[in-house]
């Protein structure tokens, strides 16, 4: 029984976490200045590729997420945790929910102090929410386990291996 309500706690406490991280990325997204390196692989497939109407950023997010889900199934499924599946699932229409909520209050056509405000409060909120999601211990988001698993593979240092994998997002997305 205690196990059950430590992981009912890790789920709830993530699901909040994400909740907060999304706010944050949905903020800078509004903004319209820039971005993250993994949203910018999002918005460039989003931008470039020819969806059906009812796609979203979210809807690219989630595919995105279980493709990647998909590679670490056949590279090492120990990395996968009931987070990185709450992480795919959710991640994505908690972007589009947020989006829809204040997508009339913030927006390219915004003056740019409320702009430059919303990225500076995205990423600052972002960083809020990331750490509690970590602090739940659940799961790693898909995205974030891309450079997890090729640092671990390859036994080479994750902070390198971190950045260059946001430069591979980052210029994919380009």
């Amino acid at each position: 029984m205690t196990e059950i309500r430590i992981w009912i706690k890790r789920i709830v406490l993530l699901l909040m976490g994400l909740t907060i991280a999304h706010l944050g990325v949905t903020l800078f997204l509004l903004a319209d200045l820039g971005s993250d390196p993994f949203n910018v692989l999002i918005q460039g497939l989003y931008r470039f590729l020819p969806w059906p109407g009812f796609m979203t950023h979210g809807y690219v997010h989630m595919g995105v997420s279980f493709l990647i889900i998909l590679v670490l199934l056949v590279v090492d499924r120990s990395y996968i945790r009931i987070g990185t599946l709450l992480c795919m699932v959710l991640g994505g229409p908690i972007i589009d929910v947020f989006t829809i909520a204040l997508g009339s209050l913030i927006h390219s056509e915004s003056p740019m102090a409320l702009r430059l405000a919303a990225l500076v409060a995205g990423c600052v909120i972002l960083a809020f929410g990331m750490t509690i999601v970590i602090q739940s211990k659940a799961g790693t988001g898909p995205n974030d386990l891309v450079a997890v698993v090729i640092s671990d593979k390859t036994r080479w240092k994750f902070g390198v291996v971190r950045i260059c994998v946001d430069v591979c997002f980052a210029l994919a997305g380009f």
